[in-house]
């Protein structure tokens, strides 16, 4: 999604700026749909977006971020722009977020937990039809530190 797109979004929504704020409220968010605070490990933040009323997200930050999920030895890259339609336990149409599959890059564009006693979040990619669900504690923030494991 590009920022043209954020712009149709930035009516009525709730922006934040400065590094500190945005982490603060992009784990805020997080919490409140009921997602693990470690799933958007994201640096040098620049502004943080929530449309209330379309259920629309947006995160900036300075620059790419790739990040391993050690629990799950995945890596993950993060856009500069990521975008997403929030709801309780679930992003979806989500922008800017790949993980790697073996040798390629695969564009992740839906995160959800359906079963919360399961224990279970999945990713999955719209386009191919393809999912895959990793422990929910794998994304869990480690407090002591700030960082995801």
């Amino acid at each position: 999604m590009s920022s043209q797109v954020v712009a149709g979004h930035r009516e009525n929504a709730e922006v934040y700026t400065g590094e500190a704020l945005c982490k603060q409220k992009s784990r805020e968010l997080l919490e409140e749909i009921c997602l693990p605070k470690g799933l958007l490990p994201l640096e040098d933040l620049e502004e943080v977006g929530y449309n209330r009323s379309t259920g629309f997200v947006w995160l900036k930050q300075k620059k790419r971020k790739q990040h391993k999920f050690q629990r799950i030895g995945r890596n993950v890259s993060y856009d500069t722009e990521v975008t997403a339609f929030v709801e309780k336990q679930r992003m979806k149409k989500l922008t800017g977020v790949k993980s790697k599959e073996l040798l390629i890059w695969v564009t992740i564009s839906d995160i959800y937990i359906d079963d919360p006693s399961s224990g279970k979040i999945a990713f999955g990619n719209s386009t191919t039809g393809i999912s895959r669900s990793f422990p929910v504690s794998a994304f869990d923030l480690d407090e002591s530190n700030g960082s995801s494991t």
